[in-house]
C-alpha cells in the first residue's frame, strides 16, 4: 500500500526502516508522551517488525505506514489506522514524527491522508484518536484534521510514575464529507 500527499509518501514498512526509526525514538522530546524511558535497537526492530507482520494479515485490519520525504527518501515518522475486526466500521488513528521535523505540518498531512483512506477505501463510519492532554501539539493536529474533541479522561493512564489525562477526538464520515447535522422538531439529529 502506498499513499501520496502534496509533500509526503506513506508506504509500507520494510525491515531496514528500523534504523531510521531508531534515529528519533530515543530523543527525549519524542519520549516525553510515551510510556518508554528509552528505546534500544532491539525495541525498535520489534516495533517495525510488528507493522510488517500486520501487512500479511488477511483480511488486513491494521495499516501502519512509514512517512517518507520524497525528495530525500528520508523516513521521518509513521501514521496508521486500525480496526478491531474485519467488519468493523470504526477505527482509530495514530501518528508519530521525528522531532527534527516537528512544526512543518507533516503529521497533519499524513494523518489526513490516513483519514481519507479510512473513509474512502475502508468505508468507515467513525475514526477516533486520543492523545495525552499535555501534548498540545498533537491535540492541535487532531483539531486541524476536523476531529471534534469528545472528552477528557481524567488520570486514566499511569505512565512514568504519574497519572496522565487523555483527550478523546473523533470524526464521522458525514462530518468529513462536510454534511452538516441539523436538529429536527423532536430534538433528534437528522441529515440535511
Amino acid at each position: 500500500m502506498r499513499l501520496t500527499t502534496e509533500r509526503l509518501i506513506l508506504r509500507e514498512f520494510v525491515e531496514t526502516d528500523w534504523r531510521d526509526v531508531l534515529d528519533y525514538q530515543p530523543d527525549p522530546r519524542f519520549l516525553r508522551f510515551y510510556p518508554w524511558w528509552e528505546r534500544t535497537p532491539a525495541d525498535v526492530q520489534q516495533f517495525v517488525n510488528q507493522f510488517i507482520a500486520w501487512q500479511k494479515a488477511s483480511p488486513r485490519i491494521r495499516f501502519q505506514l512509514a512517512i517518507v520525504l520524497p525528495t530525500t527518501d528520508q523516513l521521518v515518522g509513521c501514521c496508521g489506522i486500525r480496526k478491531a475486526e474485519a467488519n468493523a466500521t470504526v477505527a482509530d488513528i495514530g501518528y508519530e514524527l521525528n522531532p527534527a521535523y516537528w512544526g512543518r505540518g507533516y503529521a497533519t498531512e499524513a494523518a489526513g491522508a490516513m483519514i481519507e483512506f479510512g473513509f474512502r477505501e475502508l468505508k468507515l463510519h467513525r475514526i477516533s484518536a486520543s492523545c495525552v492532554a499535555e501534548n498540545s501539539a498533537s491535540a492541535r493536529v487532531l483539531e486541524k484534521l476536523g476531529m471534534r474533541r469528545e472528552g477528557r479522561l481524567c488520570e486514566n493512564s499511569w505512565m512514568k510514575g504519574r497519572w496522565w489525562d487523555t483527550l478523546m477526538y473523533a470524526v464521522l464520515d458525514r462530518e468529513w464529507q462536510g454534511i452538516p447535522l441539523h436538529s429536527s422538531d423532536d430534538g433528534q439529529q437528522e441529515l440535511n
